[in-house]
């Protein structure tokens, strides 16, 4: 059955990386035998410039109706003037509870093309292949109060709600088992049950998920110690499970471990796991245009695409050696170039990348 892609390039340099994925998807229904219907639709800053809303009803339908969501980025300064419900990443949370991607899978390999690339010493990070799991619509992004208020003495406070209940913190810790049955076996949940009532639910929940995967070893890590310890030992870590918050936060600071934050990709999943995938950077705004993106985190999206949605996972692994095979052939865009490599740009490594099927 032909499953249908919803492909929203967003701003910045979303359409240049997301339109190198479309080009390693197009050329997988051409010779491989993908079944699937691509649809564009516009989202964040660019949906803004055309429909006035980051979210527009169109784009949203399509991606309810779609078996799976390419994204590329949204955002830009240019938007930072916009009331707060029109900026572009409202659409980015707007997709998220609107498509119920409780689950987000963040996966952090450092390829061994690209040990002198990342900021730490090589045998620190050699080997690494982590994967974190966050919780992606509870939490103090979506918590309720929250605003602004003016107190007695007239100065302004604002103030958010951090929540869990004990359903969110069980679906998401059950994603991480799986997970990790299926790797090193090894889970680690992070939170700071030490001084917040909603880390001390959220331990007592995944302590009790636990038992349900008796062949998964189970650690707890404050969050403090847990970002400390990803630049002092990264390869310590199989799977990490842990709040919105923390997790928006520790992916981040994991993308440097393996180079770039343009080598990673990410898929956010449903209880059906229809997912939405995009690559974890944001829109870089300062080089859209120049054609200089590293578009292999959007591709690597893709191939997630593959694996966890579309049940495709041989194409899912030609993909990921496509992408091995062109790092060996020393080709490199801007932000993993080392000396004694090739600089190539956008479309060049995209194109190489096709080449390598």
């Amino acid at each position: 059955m032909t499953k249908k892609i919803a492909v929203l390039p967003g701003d910045g340099i979303g359409p240049e990386v997301t339109a190198e994925a479309v080009k390693v998807l197009e050329r997988l229904q051409r010779d491989f035998g993908l079944k699937i219907a691509l649809e564009t639709a516009p989202v964040g800053g660019a949906a803004y410039e055309a429909h006035k809303h980051p979210l527009p009803e169109a784009t949203l339908r399509l991606a309810k109706h779609a078996d799976a969501v390419l994204l590329g980025a949204v955002g830009g300064t240019r938007y930072d003037a916009l009331p707060r419900e029109l900026r572009p990443e409202k659409a980015l949370l707007g997709l998220r509870a609107e498509l119920q991607l409780f689950a987000n899978l963040r996966p952090a390999i450092l390829y061994p093309q690209l040990a002198s690339a990342s900021t730490l010493r090589p045998e620190v990070v050699a080997g690494l292949d982590l994967l974190i799991v966050r919780e992606l619509t509870g939490d103090i992004y979506f918590g309720e109060p929250r605003g602004l208020r003016t107190l007695a003495n007239g100065e302004r406070e604002g103030f958010n709600t951090m929540k869990y209940a004990e359903h969110e913190i069980e679906r998401v810790a059950r994603v991480a088992f799986a997970a990790a049955g299926k790797r090193r076996r090894q889970v680690c949940s992070v939170e700071k049950a030490n001084v917040l009532e909603t880390s001390g639910l959220w331990r007592e929940v995944v302590t009790r998920v636990a038992r349900d995967y008796a062949d998964v070893e189970l650690t707890h890590m404050y969050v403090d110690n847990a970002a400390m310890q990803l630049v002092r030992a990264p390869r310590q870590f199989d799977v990490m499970v842990t709040g919105n918050l923390f997790g928006d936060i520790l992916s981040d600071e994991a993308a440097m471990l393996t180079g770039s934050i343009g080598m990673l990709p990410s898929a956010s999943l449903d209880a059906r796991n229809k997912g939405m995938y995009e690559p974890i950077h944001g829109s870089a705004p300062d080089i859209a245009g120049r054609g200089v993106a590293n578009p292999l985190a959007t591709i690597l999206s893709a191939a997630m695409m593959l694996r966890y949605t579309l049940d495709e996972p041989l194409l899912a692994g030609r993909i990921e050696r496509a992408v091995s095979k062109v790092l060996d052939q020393g080709l490199r865009t801007a932000d993993i170039w080392t000396e004694g490599t090739s600089k190539v740009g956008t479309q060049q490594m995209g194109d190489a990348v096709v080449q390598a099927l």
